[in-house]
């Protein structure tokens, strides 16, 4: 799965070719960077932490982990293959002109000359941008794609209804307006990227000091009750994207289960939750908002179209065998086999219509 949306993320975004499929270390030398990138194991150490949630104390963390050692390679091949990126598309636009990837358009927007300089990016800017692209564009669609195959061996009455629906479709290569009007496909990516959110949570620094007023007060230690929050600029502030989606003030005792019908009738609270989809912070809300979170939908349902009209799915390990562990993304490990790195064991057999 994450070979597949790798493969499609560097063609229609950086007109790069991949052999998604190929176990040659030279062809797939991208995918084997973002792997050791993304890697999630279940040994937790305290690194990582103080190094994300204390970064006063960054600095003073000096002990290099292993995977840092592996991350530090897999972050040169990235860059390496970044820039063979920048020359290549820079080279096409003198050359054609003609290609409409995402990376060569950002480059000739970059390269206009009517953009003043201040709002010109320099060229150590444009590559930061490519494994932006990459892990927005790759890691959460096949993580959640990966998940709503989980939630559907969990139900099969929602898989074998879901199916029913797709093959209303009268093709195997439907466009977007007929995906986006499977409502029943609709409902399942929606309860999919709101219990199993992709990204569990992420952080933000305040730029400024502000007061942030809560929905229900609250009483501190000290028995003083609070209906605001005082931030200081600089400080990190903690977003738990996943405890909103599971809240059950909000979704109901139920919260916590996989029920794609329960978006026929959307909770009301839910409608003062400020995500910029869904009504759920999967993608979460306002100017720093997934800005490709459509292309990643449409995406995931493009894939769940093909997959579950053309396979019966149904997990090969018990479902209490399966936890989540998070390296930015969520992704599947055993608890059975916690060194043999992310894996989700499907029996997958062809679909016998009558």
């Amino acid at each position: 799965m994450v070979r597949y949306n790798l493969s499609r993320i560097l063609g229609s975004g950086f007109n790069y070719k991949f052999d998604a499929l190929s176990e040659d270390p030279k062809k797939n030398e991208l995918n084997a960077a973002f792997a050791i990138m993304f890697k999630a194991g279940t040994k937790l150490t305290l690194i990582p932490l103080i190094r994300t949630y204390l970064p006063f104390l960054r600095f003073l963390v000096w002990q290099k982990t292993e995977q840092d050692a592996k991350a530090a390679e897999a972050k040169k091949t990235m860059t390496r293959i970044a820039e063979e990126l920048l020359r290549e598309s820079k080279a096409s636009i003198h050359e054609k002109g003609e290609a409409r990837d995402l990376f060569t358009l950002l480059i000739k927007s970059n390269m206009a000359t009517d953009i003043p300089e201040h709002q010109r990016m320099t060229e150590h800017d444009v590559l930061a941008q490519v494994p932006t692209f990459l892990v927005a564009g790759h890691e959460t669609t096949s993580t959640g794609t990966t998940w709503a195959l989980y939630a559907l061996t969990q139900d099969k009455a929602v898989q074998n209804k879901l199916r029913e629906e797709l093959f209303t479709i009268d093709t195997d290569n439907p466009t977007m307006e007929q995906l986006n009007g499977l409502s029943y496909l609709d409902m399942v990516v929606r309860e999919t990227m709101r219990v199993h959110a992709p990204v569990p949570s992420t952080i933000r620094i305040a730029v400024k000091d502000d007061v942030l007023p809560l929905g229900h007060p609250i009483t501190d230690r000290n028995g003083v009750a609070h209906d605001t929050i005082k931030v200081t600029k600089g400080q990190t502030l903690f977003v738990p994207i996943l405890a909103i989606n599971r809240e059950k003030s909000i979704w109901g005792e139920d919260a916590k289960e996989f029920r794609p019908e329960r978006w026929e009738h959307i909770p009301e609270a839910a409608g003062n939750i400020p995500g910029v989809w869904g009504n759920m912070l999967t993608f979460l809300g306002g100017p720093r908002a997934c800005i490709g979170y459509r292309f990643s939908l449409v995406e995931t349902k493009a894939l769940l179209f093909t997959l579950v009209r053309a396979f019966e799915f149904e997990l090969a390990v018990p479902a209490k065998d399966i936890i989540k562990k998070s390296a930015v993304v969520q992704r599947p490990v055993l608890a059975t086999d916690p060194n043999g790195g992310n894996q989700m064991p499907l029996l997958i057999r062809p679909v016998v219509r009558s």
